[in-house]
């Protein structure tokens, strides 16, 4: 399922547990945090029926501030009585571990995905938007400040590295916020320029950096807008209008998973009939016409009447769908470079497909 990459988690963990406890625990610490800090993603071991469910339910309890505080409290209670005379204090320990709990579905919630930081309430899960899945300039200094810790110990030197790493980590953070706020704003303005009326703009980091974003904005006819954009742009983004087809939705009026998904991504989705069988797809995530959620929901039966379907992952949907090295290229090149345009009508047409597309010209 997808996720903040676990190599992230641990280092994060690692880094926190080392600096609040590292002086009392020494090597061990960074061994402790790492494994805590990956503890919220076991849920992936429980299996449900079908995708949608496995997509909406992942990122649940397992990562809600109030369990994990729970959580964090019952550990420091067990490892203050259980080892009684080591130099720890309950509020200090309390402290680690809550950190290093609660950092892993706050980083969770600021990838795209959607973390339920609040259950069991239920408001949409959080989806900041902030970062990929899978960020280099996030993981490295972290990873580096550990491993100079593993090797050399927990010096002053080492803890000062791992409180520097964990900084700058932040603050990546809070530059992604601002690079997607900015790449909106660019997008919104465009949209303005050419009298075009939304009701909701939307972007997300695409290709392992913060720099170059896909944005979306919803119409108030059902259909949306898609494009790219990037802080070193000097012209407005390329965009283009597709369809959402919400006529299709008809069809699953009443199914508790659909209107689960419509839920859980913000109603970011499209519908698409391809031969006989409708998809539903969540625009979130991915490039511009390769999404990596798409579901199977219902199929027209001999009649022409629809029938819900237990929900499938669709042919070709998937996070590998993001890995195209020559799609890679042309978004990494476009960081810096506007012109040319990115391929987006050729992506859409290979991607989803002729009758998906055919609905959208």
């Amino acid at each position: 399922m997808l996720s903040v990459d676990s190599i992230t988690q641990a280092v994060l963990g690692a880094a926190l547990q080392g600096t609040v406890l590292g002086r009392i625990q020494g090597r061990r610490s960074l061994l402790y945090g790492a494994a805590l800090g990956t503890l919220p993603d076991l849920d992936v071991i429980i299996r449900y029926a079908d995708p949608v469910s496995q997509m909406t339910y992942h990122r649940g309890f397992s990562h809600s501030l109030f369990v994990l505080t729970g959580l964090a409290l019952l550990l420091a209670w067990l490892v203050n009585k259980c080892w009684p005379g080591k130099g720890y204090t309950l509020p200090r320990l309390f402290l680690a571990f809550w950190l290093v709990l609660v950092t892993h579905p706050l980083l969770d919630a600021f990838t795209v995905y959607g973390t339920q930081l609040f259950w069991p309430l239920q408001p949409t899960p959080q989806s900041w938007a902030a970062v990929f899945i899978i960020d280099p300039v996030y993981t490295l200094p972290l990873l580096a400040a550990v491993i100079y810790t593993s090797i050399k110990g927990v010096t002053g030197r080492a803890t000062r590295l791992l409180t520097l790493a964990l900084v700058f980590s932040t603050a990546y953070l809070g530059f992604g916020l601002a690079g997607r706020m900015a790449a909106e704003q660019r997008f919104q303005a465009a949209l303005d320029q050419q009298g075009i009326v939304v009701s909701e703009v939307r972007a997300v980091p695409i290709a392992f950096n913060s720099l170059v974003w896909r944005v979306m904005a919803k119409t108030q006819n059902g259909d949306y807008y898609e494009g790219i954009s990037s802080g070193f742009d000097r012209q407005a983004p390329e965009m283009q209008r597709l369809p959402r087809n919400l006529e299709l939705a008809n069809a699953l009026a009443g199914d508790p998973l659909h209107q689960r998904l419509r839920w859980f991504t913000g109603d970011w989705l499209r519908y698409d009939q391809i031969g006989d069988a409708l998809v539903v797809t969540d625009l979130r995530m991915g490039i511009p016409g390769n999404y990596t959620f798409r579901f199977n929901m219902a199929h027209r039966d001999t009649q022409g009447h629809w029938i819900v379907d237990v929900p499938s992952a669709w042919d070709g949907a998937g996070p590998g769908s993001m890995f195209n090295g020559n799609d890679l290229v042309l978004i990494w090149r476009r960081i810096v470079d506007q012109q040319p345009p990115l391929p987006l009508a050729a992506w859409t047409d290979r991607y989803l497909g002729a009758g998906a597309v055919e609905r959208g010209h």
